[in-house]
């Protein structure tokens, strides 16, 4: 099947009110465009330097999301473009994108990663954590950026009942956290493997690459 019919029939198969984040990381921009091309307009990266490049490449009305760890040093390089970071994991980064937010004169809005996984090699805050920084003095003196919402990984398992369970756990937080911070309107789980689970278990952002683009390239180098 084609870009254009796969990302058709994710689109034809998912409610209207949960948004699609087309991931593609390691994918070259001759490929993106011809997502681009349907009328898709916002797309995940996980790596800044490759973030950067294409962005530099492709047309400048196109929704980027940063949706892997981002390190402190390397948010300067983005700041001025990028619509959503997905994976804020500490409240030094969040400070580090509020200033480089004020340079750039911009606001940008931000999730708070949750570890729901049991593979501790996958990044985030714990629930206790989350509600520390949501609710410290601190944030409220970071004007140039939006926390809105929260986003968790699965663990990369054939267990759908575990997946559910992980799901549902961070469902559950998420909504005793937006009661208190009416601002969090954003829950993004589900990637290609288990977004129909995400969905049925609360989800409304999605990221999905290789189901739309098909086998993966290899990453592009970049210095930066």
């Amino acid at each position: 099947m084609t870009i254009e019919e796969n990302l058709k029939n994710i689109k034809a198969n998912i409610p209207s009110h949960v948004k699609l984040v087309a991931v593609s990381k390691t994918y070259p921009s001759v490929v993106i465009l011809k997502a681009y091309h349907t009328g898709h307009k916002i797309f995940g990266e996980n790596r800044v330097q490759e973030l950067v490049k294409k962005h530099e490449e492709l047309p400048n009305d196109i929704e980027w999301h940063l949706i892997g760890h981002l390190q402190s040093n390397k948010v300067k390089y983005i700041s001025s473009f990028v619509n959503l970071i997905h994976s804020v994991d500490s409240l030094k980064l969040l400070e580090e994108i509020n200033k480089c937010a004020l340079r750039s004169n911009r606001v940008i809005d931000c999730l708070l990663q949750i570890h729901i996984a049991s593979e501790e090699t996958k990044f985030g805050l714990s629930i206790e954590e989350a509600t520390t920084i949501l609710s410290s003095e601190e944030i409220k003196q970071l004007k140039n950026i939006r926390i809105k919402g929260l986003m968790g990984m699965a663990t990369l398992t054939e267990d759908e009942n575990q997946i559910r369970k992980e799901f549902k756990t961070l469902k559950k937080n998420f909504d005793r956290q937006a009661a208190l911070n009416p601002q969090l309107s954003i829950l993004s789980m589900g990637m290609s493997s288990d977004y129909k689970i995400a969905i049925e278990e609360g989800s409304n952002l999605i990221r999905v690459g290789s189901l739309i683009f098909g086998e993966r390239h290899s990453t592009i180098n970049s210095n930066k």
